[in-house]
């Protein structure tokens, strides 16, 4: 396997991540500027390098097996860590000192890496510091694909604790916000049973805040009975609200 690794190619690592996001040889082709009989030839190639089927093909496109989204999953972290170097190449060649990309969830960004940025800066002032806010299962996967250096976020899953090194930096207390006009304002002893029947904005299913919010509705006995409205955004709840 040593030496076949060996033989992939850097073309073969772009193939695979277009080929990955589009799911489909002709579009590849087309964004590769090559033709599809040459985009099949590149797959077949592949295949026979690592002795293995990687895509199962459909009538409408490709669908990647297990070992395909292995692969696609090394092509974007080789190609991810390939930019970040020439990034930080060309920056220290012109007298700078790197990138950092982090990776936040909504309101860590202001609470938790104000006063780390400046510190930053005071230490490193020609360093190129970038911070993109996101929920932590897409951060998950940005980190896994090294898109991003480091994130301040949540595990989304507990077999992530053996997968990335993290430090513990606080508890995170779960509340419930409604808005200045609510009929509830001011309400006191309130129990899930009468929140429940009221419209609510949820962060997406995916993130590990809704887990825990189903969760203690579920372990009431409880359902929304009304609209939910799901967003990663603060911003557009507090605006809804």
């Amino acid at each position: 396997m040593a030496q076949a690794c060996a033989r992939l190619r850097f073309r073969h690592l772009q193939f695979l991540d277009i080929l990955g996001q589009t799911r489909n040889l002709r579009l590849t082709a087309e964004q590769m500027h090559i033709t599809q009989p040459a985009a099949t030839k590149i797959l077949m190639d592949i295949e026979e390098i690592l002795e293995s089927r990687l895509f199962e093909r459909l009538s409408r496109g490709m669908r990647p097996n297990e070992l395909g989204l292995f692969t696609l999953r090394y092509a974007a972290s080789a190609l991810a860590g390939h930019r970040k170097f020439v990034d930080e190449f060309n920056a220290l060649k012109e007298g700078g000192h790197g990138h950092l990309t982090i990776g936040a969830i909504t309101g860590s960004a202001a609470h938790v890496l104000t006063a780390s940025v400046a510190e930053i800066q005071r230490l490193r002032p020609l360093l190129v510091l970038k911070v993109l806010e996101q929920s932590s299962d897409q951060l998950i996967v940005w980190l896994a694909e090294r898109k991003i250096d480091l994130m301040i976020g949540r595990f989304t899953d507990e077999a992530q604790r053996a997968q990335f090194h993290y430090e513990r930096l606080s508890n995170e207390p779960l509340l419930v916000v409604g808005g200045l006009h609510h009929p509830l304002r001011g309400a006191r002893d309130l129990d899930m049973a009468e929140l429940s029947h009221w419209p609510w904005i949820l962060y997406p299913a995916s993130t590990a805040v809704r887990r825990v919010s189903d969760d203690i509705f579920g372990r009431n006995g409880l359902a929304l009975s009304s609209g939910v409205v799901e967003t990663p955004s603060f911003l557009f709840a507090l605006q809804m609200m």
